[in-house]
């Protein structure tokens, strides 16, 4: 799939999503197996968001205050998909929002737009390149005065979001060796 991208044969995004709130930043949770749960949206939560992004630091966003479950993925998705240029892999972990049967419905009328899913394995969040995104994000470029209050908050989002790729970038690098 990487060469596919890098030589532009396919559009390669890496999909997740991410909470932003209030209250300090845990980096990651797990949850039982066979529970299910969604991003919430509590007082606390400022903004969720949904993203899809390249390799080439091309992001597209979906901002919500509500919770993200299978519902609004799979609006997400239909959107990204309304215009695409070329078939388009959608990299996606194993949340179960991402799985579930309502997106399972979706997938053949997303591959006749030329959007395919691809999961990865259980627990591999280093696999998703979006979650460099999200940690830069939280743990670099958001400033303490950002905390402010949420108004300050949101915008401070989103002025990196807006700025990403050119003011706010990260620097993939890729073994093309194994392209040749």
């Amino acid at each position: 799939m990487l060469a596919l991208n890098a030589f532009g044969h396919i559009d390669l995004r890496f999909a997740d999503e991410t909470g932003f709130s209030m209250l300090p930043n845990i980096p990651y949770g797990w949850l039982p197996k066979g529970r299910q749960t969604g991003i919430l949206a509590d007082n606390k939560r400022v903004l969720n968001l949904f993203g899809l992004m390249s390799l080439q630091q091309e992001l597209t966003t979906y901002p919500t205050t509500k919770s993200i479950n299978a519902d609004f993925i799979i609006k997400c998705l239909d959107d990204f998909a309304s215009d695409l240029k070329k078939i388009t892999i959608v990299v996606l972990d194993q949340a179960p929002w991402h799985r579930a049967a309502s997106v399972k419905k979706k997938v053949k009328e997303w591959e006749k737009k030329n959007l395919f899913l691809f999961f990865l394995p259980r627990y591999s969040p280093h696999l998703n390149a979006i979650e460099i995104l999200w940690r830069k994000m939280k743990y670099r470029w958001l400033k303490p005065k950002d905390f402010l209050a949420p108004n300050i908050l949101k915008q401070a989002i989103f002025n990196l979001l807006e700025k990403f790729g050119t003011q706010f970038c990260i620097n993939f690098s890729m073994n093309f060796s194994l392209l040749q």
